[in-house]
């Protein structure tokens, strides 16, 4: 099953959301009006896309309709798929990994999936011809590196990890020791879920980078974000909050299968310019797929 079969299949939930409204929307006899274009900013709203996103969304449609003398309503439909892959195309979706080896830290609160994240992202590098290694620097949450060695054993990569309470930065010296010693082309670094504690986060994630700059300088680093499509417009609030603190070059969006809010992914896309790197779709080892914006916005209408 290809990319717009799975997030097709994924976005389910969200799409039958928004079919008996779309449907009266993009009625073939309707006209291209005021009441047309409200009741479309409100079936996005519906989505997820939050007021500003919508308005913006739907203020584009409106001058590509003007622009482009669209007088259909199929048209216009296809021209909003047209305007919301613009919309999330705000930089590059493939991850940066120029360097031998390069870094991945995976930051998000817990409960997102982001151990999930990891193991399905190690197992999808690993395909793709990559000597990984896992970074168990979530050392606070009880269990996080023994859930990170299930997944390492899954994908079949390598895992580094200390005892429950060690230094975060320590375990990443350590994955970065064995990185070079064993010729490994990405690590991915786990690393604790606290953003109620702002302050101790910054300061880990600091000292992480630190490391990462004294001991690999030069090399490719992303900071990805992995957010819970089920929560909403609050994943936006959490996407705004890691930014700050972070440096956020990415997101993944998990169980978009699970939600009638997908137009998250594009309301956080467009308020805060961070493109999206995977779609996280079901349970299995394979449903985290590399992301396309094109298809995201065709299997979402």
């Amino acid at each position: 099953m290809g990319f717009f079969d799975k997030i097709k299949a994924g976005l389910s939930k969200t799409r039958n959301a928004m079919a008996a409204t779309l449907n009266t929307v993009f009625s073939t006899f309707k006209p291209l009006d005021d009441d047309f274009y409200d009741e479309l900013e409100e079936c996005l709203i519906l989505a997820d896309l939050g007021v500003s996103t919508a308005e913006k969304a739907v203020e584009s449609l409106r001058q590509k309709v003007r622009k482009e003398g669209i007088k259909d309503a199929d048209l216009a439909k296809d021209a909003l798929k047209e305007v919301l892959a613009e919309m999330l195309n705000v930089g590059e979706t493939t991850l940066n990994l120029s360097t031998k080896p390069s870094v991945v830290l995976v930051i998000g609160v817990n409960g997102v999936g982001k151990t999930t994240t990891i193991g399905k992202l190690a197992n999808l590098l690993k395909k793709d011809g990559k000597k990984v290694l896992l970074c168990a620097a979530d050392t606070f949450r009880a269990a996080a590196a023994d859930q990170l060695e299930i997944w390492a054993q899954r994908s079949g990569t390598q895992i580094v990890r200390q005892d429950e309470g060690a230094d975060p930065a320590a375990v990443v010296f350590d994955a970065i020791s064995a990185a070079k010693s064993r010729g490994t082309d990405v690590i991915i670094c786990d690393t604790a879920g606290r953003l109620h504690n702002k302050q101790n986060l910054m300061n880990e994630l600091n000292k992480i980078s630190r490391i990462l700059d004294r001991e690999l300088p030069g090399a490719s680093k992303e900071v990805i974000l992995v957010l819970d499509g089920t929560t909403g417009q609050n994943g936006l609030i959490q996407a705004r909050e890691f930014s700050k603190i972070a440096g956020v070059t990415g997101m993944v969006v998990t169980k978009l299968d699970g939600t009638a809010k997908g137009g998250i992914v594009i309301s956080v896309a467009d308020t805060l310019g961070i493109p999206v790197k995977y779609v996280g779709v079901g349970e299995q080892m394979d449903d985290l797929m590399p992301f396309d914006a094109k298809s995201f916005a065709s299997a979402l209408l």
